[in-house]
């Protein structure tokens, strides 16, 4: 079986799950290649500010931080309801199976593995999109914690 066969097989689940895959790497593709750019923030708020006035620098760098963090719970937001609509995929997967042992018996065990074979793909699924989402949305979340903290120390310790 190939891939589009398991995928027709999860049903809509695992298209929407390849939907918010899709959406997710989108952002963490946008993140990647601006974020890193963002290490000049320091230098930017360095030239449009007076460095005596503490307060105005400290609104000015979350706001900063603030634009660097657009994005990222859309990213969270698919880390935790992907493995959710997996569980959802599974829950539905074992219901199809007892719904056709109730129609047609326990005789046959082909009869409900159709049922078990959508509960597993759809849990697949969703750990698979997921498991990275999470990974980025850390990673991101890190970096621009580094970041911030950089920025304090050089604007607001002097």
């Amino acid at each position: 079986m190939n891939l589009v066969e398991y995928i027709d097989k999860g049903g809509i689940i695992v298209y929407i799950l390849i939907f918010l895959n899709v959406i997710g790497f989108t952002i963490i593709l946008w993140k990647f290649l601006t974020i890193p750019r963002k290490n000049a923030m320091i230098k930017n708020i360095k030239s449009k500010l007076d460095l005596t006035n503490r307060s105005t620098l400290e609104i000015q760098i979350e706001y900063e931080i603030k634009k660097l963090e657009s994005g990222l719970t859309y990213i969270k937001n698919i880390a935790s309801v992907a493995p959710l609509l997996g569980l959802l995929g599974t829950v539905y997967g074992v219901f199809k199976a007892f719904e056709e042992i109730t129609q047609k018996g326990l005789g046959d065990p082909t009869i409900f593995s159709g049922g078990i074979s959508v509960a597993l793909i759809t849990t697949i699924a969703g750990l698979i999109v997921a498991i990275p989402h999470l990974f980025a949305y850390n990673y991101f979340i890190s970096t621009i914690d580094t970041i911030e903290l950089k920025a304090k120390k050089e604007l607001l310790e002097k």
